[in-house]
């Protein structure tokens, strides 16, 4: 099919109210004509700038570079997005063929000579132009992106560096499907004693996913989706079927066959490499770092070891613990890695007399969405209708207009919380339209996507409400995002920054007076009780050590693969068995993400060298939170101005230590964070 693009509604002027892509017209073959429209496009605006007979200037040439490509911008996150929430065998064919085509692109931009000699003339005169902060902050940002693009390579050089990029785009996009595919073909059915423990809430949601596979009416299928397989091992009586989903969802990717994801890390890690050296730099994992607020590699694994330790010290009590109550249960020892949050749940019953059966009836999504949009309301002063009139990518993402105190329009919100086939697993937010003060002003367009199971009253875990705040802390990010150049909008920020406003949202979902407010029983409308309350603060900390092990071990074990020099080839599954061994990981918790399915690392580059970042911001939004503690009220108005002026608003138009400093009036430190964790 071919699609002339005077009839491509993708390049028409989108004249929905919102600004919104027209979805029910969009078919996988208007992509390939777009890209090509927008991308020629994109490259006659670029050779304008470069070419132009004019002395460059901050605003012949750096503003003009923000303002280009907007076309190609808007097409390439809807191509994403509903590559990710929504794709098909069709857009996938897409995304294999047009995936290093957009990264092949992006080096013709920039190892554009003539526009570099632009952009360096300017940066070259900064100390002498009458910038403003935001300007200058643009400036840099660019000279730095061309820098790390490979614009000051020789030519030789700079021709292999765009090939490596183009080749990693192929293989992330593989790497991508690949992982989806084992997840889209495993799914666990169930009948008579292979149900025994599952609460109801788990029930329902198991028959709706095996409705959604076309099973027969009554069947209950438990697929890889965390909100399915997690309960699932929490749960579940049966010890033969919790080993079945643990090992499927750990040996993602790690299949012979058309599907096997250890030969593409291997490439993506040996072109890593080489792309760093190119550029100087001993290890690929210093090129990522020189351009994050760690700065280096040491600096992550300090951080990374000083949570380690003692998280090991306490694993080891904890597995003390389960293991006498295995015996006391009649339950096989040694302990495997899926018993443990079994036992867990066995044991925090026994400590603290709570279950997740029993908080659930208490948070159902519809509450814990109100929870959160009320939380930004009384931080931020914001408004969130819900229009039931709009026609999105699919039937279950739905829409909110959002407006300040005053009612003048913030941007549109779209949450898309469901697990479903043709939707990756995991959680995120992403944008269909960024905020910046091009065109007269844009408001952005933010999406979140999680994956819990749809039921008919869909019940949220405690940790399922974490990830609900903690995707929507993105959310804010974006939403919430005032600057004037699009470079530095929103999340465009350092990378063990961007985790920082979502992670320090997720603190207002354990406020005692958020949960009196919205916690309330599904059935009899009751408010969740004070004595469960006190047993949630109480178990707060429980299994800590857990979550810190297998998270600090996938961290660990990421930084160590991207600090290996040039030229030494890697086996990941025998790397990972190494690394298990040298940083004594139990095998009762194993690591969060084994590397043929850790989508963090290799099915981009943005997290490469980086799962740290989730620790790194932890400090951060652990020492943030005190200030609302220690100002008395977790809704503190002045502690909240600061907040959103210095860390959701100020996008990336300013350093981001200086930017927590001026929030904060300090430095972070490092001991909230260890506290929060049980670890000190």
């Amino acid at each position: 099919m071919t699609t002339s693009n005077a009839m491509n509604p993708l390049l028409e002027p989108w004249n929905d109210p919102h600004g919104l892509p027209p979805f029910a017209r969009i078919v996988p073959e208007h992509f390939p004509p777009a890209f090509e429209a927008a991308m020629r496009e994109h490259r006659d605006e670029i050779d304008a700038i470069a070419n132009a007979s004019d002395a460059p200037t901050f605003d012949n040439t750096i503003a003009a570079i923000d303002a280009a490509g907007q076309t190609l911008f808007r097409l390439t996150v809807l191509f994403e997005n509903l590559a990710a929430s929504a794709t098909s065998p069709a857009l996938q064919a897409v995304e294999r063929d047009w995936s290093p085509r957009l990264a092949a692109h992006e080096s013709v931009i920039y190892q554009h000579e003539a526009l570099f000699a632009r952009v360096a003339g300017v940066y070259a005169e900064r100390e002498s132009l009458a910038l403003t902060a935001e300007q200058r902050r643009l400036l840099e940002r660019f000279y730095l992106d061309f820098e790390r693009a490979g614009a000051t390579l020789a030519p030789q050089a700079k021709a292999r560096f765009a090939e490596i990029v183009e080749q990693l785009a192929a293989l992330a996009a593989q790497f991508r499907q690949n992982v989806l595919g084992d997840e889209t073909a495993f799914a666990l059915t169930l009948s008579g004693d292979e149900l025994a423990g599952l609460p109801p809430s788990l029930l329902e949601s198991a028959r709706e996913a095996a409705r959604v596979r076309g099973l027969p009416d009554g069947t209950h299928a438990i697929t890889l989706a965390p909100s399915l397989a997690e309960p699932f091992l929490t749960f579940s009586e049966r010890r033969d079927l919790r080993e079945r989903v643990w090992r499927a969802g750990k040996e993602r990717g790690a299949h012979d066959g058309e599907r096997d994801n250890r030969p593409v890390a291997a490439r993506i890690v040996a072109l890593r490499q080489e792309k760093a050296s190119l550029l100087g730099y001993a290890t690929y994992a210093d090129y990522r770092l020189a351009d994050r607020m760690a700065h280096t590699p040491q600096a992550a694994n300090d951080l990374l070891t000083r949570a380690w330790q003692p998280a090991l010290v306490k694993a080891g009590e904890d597995r003390a613990a389960l293991t006498e109550l295995a015996r006391e249960l009649g339950q096989p020892t040694p302990i495997a890695a899926w018993d443990w949050m079994y036992l867990a749940e066995k044991l925090r019953q026994k400590r603290f007399s709570i279950d997740d059966a029993q908080i659930k009836p208490y948070f159902s999504l519809d509450a814990m969405v109100a929870a959160m949009f009320d939380c930004a309301s009384r931080l931020f002063g914001l408004r969130f209708t819900e229009r039931h009139d709009v026609t999105l990518y699919h039937a279950d993402a739905r829409l909110w207009e959002v407006a300040d105190s005053e009612g003048k329009p913030v941007g549109v919100f779209i949450g898309d919380n469901f697990a479903r086939p043709g939707k990756r697993s995991g959680a995120w937010m992403s944008i269909l339209r960024a905020q910046s003060g091009l065109n007269g002003g844009t408001l952005p367009i933010v999406l979140n996507n999680n994956n819990f199971a749809k039921g008919a009253q869909t019940l949220l875990s405690f940790d399922d409400i974490r990830t609900l705040f903690h995707e929507f802390g993105h959310g804010l990010h974006g939403l919430l995002s005032n600057v004037h150049y699009h470079r530095l909008s929103g999340t465009n920020v350092l990378m063990d920054f961007v985790e920082l406003p979502s992670q320090l949202f997720e603190s207002w979902a354990r406020e005692r007076d958020v949960l009196q407010r919205h916690a309330r029983h599904v059935e009899t409308g009751e408010p969740i009780p004070e004595v469960l309350l006190d047993r949630l603060e109480a178990a707060s900390r429980f299994d800590q050590a857990y979550a810190t092990v297998e998270y600090g071990a996938s961290a660990l074990v990421d930084m160590a693969l991207h600090s290996l020099p040039r030229g030494e080839a890697v086996d990941i599954a025998e790397f990972q068995t190494a690394q298990a061994a040298k940083h004594g990981v139990p095998p009762e918790i194993d690591f969060r993400h084994r590397l043929s399915h850790f989508q963090h690392l290799f099915a981009g580059e943005d997290y490469a060298a980086g799962y740290y970042v989730y620790l790194w911001a932890d400090v951060l939004a652990a020492d943030g939170y005190t200030a609302f503690e220690e100002a008395g009220n977790p809704f503190d108005r002045a502690t909240a101005e600061r907040l959103h002026k210095w860390i959701y608003s100020s996008g990336n138009s300013i350093d981001p230590a200086l930017a927590y400093e001026r929030f904060r009036g300090r430095a972070p430190a490092v001991e909230p964070v260890l506290k929060k964790r049980g670890l000190l």
